[in-house]
């Protein structure tokens, strides 16, 4: 007996109403998520209109060139990261990722260059034991399949488990982040194009450290690829 694939229904993983084939998320609830309309061409920060840069990037130019991110850190998305993050709700992560693909490959289309290789943000040795795997490398491998760029587990490594981040403010999020990376391999970087993977980005302090590590030791470009951007506190 020949299985009939196509009498299988769909359901939204959102609100769980019948979907088109081979969709995850209903239309409508698509459209109420939260997307990532103006915002700062260099650093992704929601702004009020398209094409501008924020003044802090006017002010303190970041190391990496460019954010490309689909939705501002707010409800559902907010909830959904939350839970796949903190309750290793992985088929929630990888919907996430399967969105932010689609995105990525948009933008491409659109004429944003693809990056040589995809380096997922290393996770503290006492976070990855607790909470037992490191949801930047599982978007990171996600977003591989679906795009076919290489992954770089190991370029990438934390060498101090420092404060949480959200605990801070920008500037102590800076501070607490010196010394905290290392590269393995300074030899493979030379006129490299590459693209940092993480799940939120906040004051971009990580993405800044990290860009900055890979640029001095030859990289030419280093994008930040994320699945949300939050607004600045009050916004």
């Amino acid at each position: 007996m020949v299985y009939n694939w196509l009498n299988i229904e769909h359901h939204c993983s959102l609100c769980d109403e019948r979907c088109e084939t081979g969709q995850s998320v209903c239309g409508a609830c698509e459209a109420e998520l939260p997307w990532l309309r103006e915002h700062c061409t260099l650093c992704a920060l929601p702004f009020p209109a398209s094409g501008l840069i924020c003044g802090e990037c006017l002010k303190r130019p970041p190391a990496f060139n460019r954010v490309i991110v689909p939705w501002r850190f707010a409800f559902p998305v907010d909830t959904l990261i939350s839970r796949f993050k903190h309750q290793a709700q992985w088929p929630l992560g990888r919907l996430l990722a399967e969105h932010l693909s689609q995105h990525l490959q948009h933008a491409f289309d659109e004429g944003l260059p693809r990056p040589d290789a995809l380096l997922p943000v290393p996770l503290a040795r006492k976070r990855y034991r607790q909470r037992g795997f490191n949801q930047a490398q599982m978007l990171t491998d996600w977003l591989s399949a679906a795009l076919a760029i290489p992954v770089d587990k190991k370029l990438l490594q934390r060498v101090q488990d420092t404060q949480s981040q959200q605990e801070l403010d920008a500037a102590s999020r800076r501070r607490n982040l010196r010394q905290a990376f290392a590269l393995t391999d300074h030899q493979k970087l030379a006129g490299r194009h590459l693209a940092i993977v993480d799940d939120v980005l906040t004051t971009g302090a990580t993405a800044e450290a990290l860009a900055r590590l890979l640029k001095r030791a030859g990289a030419v470009r280093v994008d930040v690829y994320c699945l949300a951007r939050t607004p600045k506190p009050g916004d």
